[in-house]
């Protein structure tokens, strides 16, 4: 089982959340052709060690915020909210 902190409401089980995908995705503006977001879409880093990744807490408040989290040992480095826009 992982905890994970939601910024508001605590640390919660992660059956609460949803992951919501790699927080550092540069997204192409909506006018790109195809070639600009097979990569954003499809392509995708394996890391392991700290990495940013986006959280939606679907069964608590409900909003969405940033988890910085090791990937090897599963230590949360750091939760923040989401910026405006980032994630709705």
């Amino acid at each position: 089982m992982l905890l994970l902190p939601c910024p508001w409401c605590g640390h919660r089980d992660e059956s609460e959340f949803t992951y919501g995908g790699d927080a550092t995705v540069t997204w192409p503006a909506l006018s790109e052709g195809t070639d600009s977001w097979f990569p954003a879409v499809y392509l995708r880093a394996n890391p392991r060690g700290p990495h940013h990744e986006l959280w939606h807490h679907t069964a608590g408040c409900r909003r969405w915020f940033r988890l910085s989290r090791d990937t090897l040992t599963h230590e949360v480095l750091a939760e923040t909210p989401a910026p405006d826009g980032e994630a709705t």
